[in-house]
């Protein structure tokens, strides 16, 4: 088990959708969280907005593990869907051709936001008897019903449905349209199985052959690895209704009446340009864009600027601060790094994430470490157990939100080979070496050019440094 007696005895306190406040956290089993979080239908390329969940919840469990030790996290892929039929239908190749191209993409990219492997990452059609079976416990108990080849959970049979989202369910009711599909008993009633036809994937069942729905699908994979009450389900906000509201409602009848997650956890959209960010409107930044542009450690720290509940408003300015930010930190690292240091996290910063994972307030603490190192520098300091108390605080905290683990020239210089380092390492020298020989002439013209592709001069204590801008 990862952390001190005092790390895992601190009480993490998380909001908690379902009863919308702020609870401190304990699991059903004290050496076993269960945590599931929604993850991608693998259709196509995913956009930044995808990406601000699994970094959000990779913070947040390897918090999880720094306290409790085991944390069985599951991520699912959501590998059959009407958008995958569509698009192998279009391109005349089975499902399989594109939800293997766009799941290794998704894997990539999430790589790149620098976000670890979940524990488990389930996939629909590797559960279709589990969904099976599922959809017959809630037939069997009265909480749905077949009819023309479909099952359909009736939401009446569930006395809080609509808990989680607040919304009522006679409202929801009264405002649905009029010319419901003939197969349903209530406007309300969502589909647990459809049937296929020839041109959609389809799997025997004991009503048609056909595919599961949507929401079922999350249910039945959460159950067969986490059980079927688990500790924190989480997602987009945008999941709660109605797919995190019907997750609940199947869950619970299935399972006689236990609960399904103790915690949701919904984290904020990204707005771009004032909107929420959507393929459907087609505002959207993909992540493998915008890593071929931009470092991809700028944008981990560009998505948690914010706090995860609230909106983010994603700019071109905020890339380019998280970049500028990013430049300092680890120009301080490397002011500092023949100093020998173990990355510890500061209980200061332990505490900013106990505290509904306040990312932006590590972010504060990281920036205070930082400057505290460089305080000292400036003040002729060069070595003793206080900058190395620093610089661990530094590292640490940087660890506890998956950044700075870079060696800091691999930062200062990314993008560039080795012979473009040794010509501008070259320049820069024929620079120090006219302004010591007061050849000014030439200082400025050397200054100038390496400006004009883009290299930054710094005349530090530490001597001149160079980086890219």
């Amino acid at each position: 088990m990862e952390g001190s007696p005092a790390e895992r005895t601190r009480t993490l306190h998380l909001y908690n959708s379902l009863s919308r406040t702020v609870e401190p956290f304990a699991p059903l089993d004290p050496t076993r969280v269960t945590m599931y979080v929604c993850g991608p239908t693998v259709y196509n390329y995913v956009h930044i907005g995808n990406g601000r969940g699994p970094v959000v919840f990779d913070v947040l469990a390897s918090a999880l593990r720094r306290r409790f030790g085991q944390v069985i996290y599951a991520r699912n892929i959501t590998d059959v869907d009407d958008k995958i039929n569509q698009a192998a239908n279009e391109q005349q190749v089975p499902i399989s051709a594109i939800t293997d191209r766009f799941t290794n993409a998704y894997l990539q990219d999430m790589a790149a936001l620098g976000v670890r492997r979940p524990d488990i990452e389930p996939t629909a059609t590797g559960h279709i008897s589990h969904i099976i079976a599922m959809i017959e416990q809630l037939i069997e108990s009265g909480h749905a019903y077949a009819e023309q080849g479909h099952v359909l959970f009736s939401v009446e049979s569930f006395a809080e449905y609509g808990r989680l989202s607040g919304r009522n369910p006679d409202e929801l009711l009264a405002g649905a349209r009029v010319d419901i599909a003939p197969y349903k008993r209530n406007p309300g009633d969502f589909v647990l199985w459809k049937p296929s036809d020839a041109t959609q994937p389809g799997w025997e069942s004991p009503w048609s052959v056909g595919r599961p729905g949507w929401h079922i699908e999350c249910s039945a994979m959460a159950a067969a690895h986490l059980g079927e009450t688990i500790d924190i389900h989480a997602g987009g906000i945008d999941l709660q209704f109605p797919h995190h509201e019907n997750e609940i409602a199947q869950s619970v009848c299935a399972h006689g009446g236990k609960p399904f997650a103790r915690w949701w956890l919904h984290n904020g959209m990204l707005n771009f340009a004032g909107a929420k960010m959507s393929k459907s409107i087609g505002n959207i930044e993909r992540i493998r864009d915008l890593v071929e542009r931009h470092p991809s450690e700028a944008l981990r720290y560009a998505l948690l600027s914010a706090h995860y509940r609230q909106p983010l408003e994603w700019s071109d300015n905020l890339i380019a601060q998280s970049v500028r930010t990013l430049d300092r930190l680890y120009g301080t690292l490397r002011d500092v790094e023949a100093i020998a240091a173990t990355p510890a996290i500061p209980a200061a910063v332990e505490a900013a994430l106990d505290d509904d994972l306040n990312t932006p307030a590590v972010l504060a603490l990281i920036a205070g470490y930082a400057a505290d190192l460089r305080k000292r520098l400036a003040e002729g300091q060069t070595d003793g157990p206080e900058l190395a108390a620093l610089k661990a605080d530094l590292l640490g905290a940087g660890l506890a939100m998956g950044l700075l683990q870079q060696a800091p020239a691999e930062w200062l210089q990314r993008g560039a080979n080795t012979d473009d380092d040794a010509r501008i390492q070259a320049l820069v020298d024929e620079r120090i070496a006219a302004k010591a020989a007061r050849d000014f002439t030439r200082a400025d013209a050397l200054r100038d050019q390496l400006a004009a592709e883009g290299i930054l001069i710094e005349d530090t204590p530490q001597g001149v440094r160079w980086r890219r801008q």
